[in-house]
């Protein structure tokens, strides 16, 4: 569907030219979900505007469905655009215009029939669950109803590919997951290909499949959602995924390190479950089966797209081989497990 090319895009500067990406490969399937996620001046916005050919990149190729789009210009790039739509994080929706017009807009400008863009607008605007709404101007609606006005508007011409630059970052908690859930519906009923840019590790996790972490202009990993919050390799990863299960870990790396200090005879672990393991009381049964004392800190359960995911961080307290052996038993139930001691001396 999508492919990047050893893509690389430098913009000059008063002293020096500045590469905001460099050198990146990816491959985006049909009908997935992907997530590019990495923190402010990643990379990752600059990517996105050359997946729809607003920048060209200085070096490599991007193609879309088989057509290098970024050595394209004028009416063809013009006509593959009509294949891709876009949301943004602050709508950009026409203010003077209503929500019907608001979404048949680009299709005015595709000079599109006026009978058939209303009729493709009330169905979109029934799609995104705006029925009601279609006579209110921007203002008069709240920041999920504006997102969701801009979704149906980037769907008014049936693209196959949705490109979403940090969409929800603007959005209360809950209006975020509504839309996500929104996004995740639209994947599953139109097929349609979309693509996630985000610093905010909750919407990858939530809703893509697969997706890239983005430092310093490079892709630092790829991979499987769950398989890369399961096996994390890159820092930059590594802390996004931490931030995302406890966002105070720096205050509770300090609390971890004071215990180890009050108890230096016990084992501080980190434990991941998921799957069937994330619903099992490991806990009880290893404290019982091998006579130690579990002292539990801080947790949390997450969801994926394919399977819950629970961290735990615990203290086991016991004679020494005892917390060894249930250490081992842990692992028979498929739970990764982490020893922090030497990681917080």
């Amino acid at each position: 569907m999508i492919t990047l090319k050893d893509v690389s895009k430098e913009f000059t500067g008063k002293n020096k030219a500045v590469k905001a990406v460099d050198a990146v490969n990816l491959t985006i399937q049909s009908g997935e979900i992907f997530g590019i996620v990495g923190y402010s001046g990643a990379g990752k916005s600059t990517l996105v505007r050359m997946l729809n050919g607003l920048e060209k990149p200085t070096s490599g190729t991007v193609t879309l469905n088989d057509k290098i789009i970024s050595t394209m210009s004028g009416q063809a790039l013009r006509k593959e655009r009509r294949a891709i739509g876009m949301i943004f994080q602050h709508f950009n929706l026409l203010w003077s215009r209503t929500v019907l017009e608001n979404i048949c807009f680009p299709l005015e400008i595709a000079k599109v029939e006026k009978t058939e863009r209303i009729k493709r607008a009330k169905e979109l605007i029934e799609l995104v669950g705006l029925q009601g709404r279609e006579d209110a101007y921007p203002a008069q609606l709240s920041g999920g109803q504006k997102q969701r006005v801009g979704i149906a508007r980037a769907l008014a011409n049936e693209p196959q590919v949705l490109l979403c630059d940090e969409a929800t970052s603007a959005l209360d908690p809950q209006t975020t997951d509504d839309v996500l859930d929104l996004l995740v519906s639209i994947n599953k009923k139109m097929n349609l290909t979309i693509v996630m840019i985000t610093h905010e590790m909750h919407v990858v996790r939530k809703i893509c499949h697969r997706m890239a972490v983005m430092d310093g202009g490079k892709v630092v990993e790829e991979g499987e959602v769950l398989s890369l919050f399961k096996h994390p390799a890159h820092p930059t990863t590594k802390r996004f995924i931490r931030q995302d299960s406890d966002p105070d870990s720096e205050d509770t790396d300090e609390v971890l390190r004071e215990l180890l200090k009050t108890y230096p005879e016990g084992k501080l672990i980190r434990l991941l479950f998921h799957g069937g393991s994330a619903q099992a009381p490991v806990i009880s049964h290893v404290s019982r089966s091998f006579n130690v004392d579990v002292n539990i800190i801080q947790g949390s359960m997450q969801s994926t797209q394919e399977t819950p995911i629970g961290t735990l961080t615990i203290q086991l307290l016991g004679e020494e081989a005892a917390v060894e052996e249930a250490i081992k038993e842990f692992r028979v139930y498929r739970v990764e497990v982490e020893v922090l001691n030497d990681a917080l001396q």
